[in-house]
């Protein structure tokens, strides 16, 4: 990758991470009653176009600098600090994983499709054990309590969570791609269905 390249990614990156800091500080939505204290936001949306157009380490390296900031600032403020970022930054980073390893193999429309479906399966997964262990340590919480939670509050959250961001985030990946990631000009017409996403 010439200098020249290398720079306009670490652009494209900073830009996505501005942005994902912009949603979450802008759109923050209880989705569950059971699970107050869990709430939605968009900030995974520019990291999954980040991800999948420069792989899997960019996507958690913004994972991580997008966590760190939010809880700096918007977490910080509900006193949700440490717990805000390690679990955005194992909810997220595992999504990313997921969705770069199957991109990766099929590079189409509907590998993109297959790997945003599996890495929200994946994500509610990795969140209940995830849950388990981290939110009682910061929410004050006996953990018969979290774990009473995990079926009907938690598991439907972040599959709830991740099925919003992957649709987004698919919708809008073409266009994003095409003109802030390559570049083009906006005249130039879209690729086939299935030509690389």
């Amino acid at each position: 990758m010439s200098n020249r390249e290398q720079t306009r990614k670490l652009v494209v990156l900073a830009l996505l991470a501005g942005v994902s800091v912009v949603l979450v500080y802008f759109i923050r939505i209880p989705l569950i009653p059971l699970v107050p204290f869990l709430e939605y936001d968009p900030a995974d949306i520019p990291i999954f176009i980040g991800a999948l157009a420069y792989g899997p380490l960019a996507g958690v390296l913004l994972t991580v600098v997008v966590s760190v900031v939010q809880g700096l600032t918007v977490s910080a403020a509900t006193g949700g600090l440490f717990y805000g970022i390690i679990m955005h930054i194992i909810a997220t980073s595992t999504m990313v994983m997921v969705v770069c390893s199957v991109y990766r193999i099929r590079h189409t429309k509907s590998g993109a499709v297959l790997g945003l479906f599996l890495a929200t399966l994946a994500r509610g997964l990795v969140m209940l054990p995830a849950n388990h262990f981290i939110t009682p340590l910061f929410m004050g919480q006996p953990v018969e309590v979290v774990d009473s939670l995990l079926l009907p509050g938690i598991l439907p959250f972040n599959l709830l969570v991740g099925t919003i961001n992957s649709t987004v985030t698919f919708l809008v990946y073409k266009t994003v791609s095409r003109h802030v990631i390559h570049g083009e000009g906006w005249s130039k017409k879209s690729a086939p269905a299935e030509s690389e996403a």
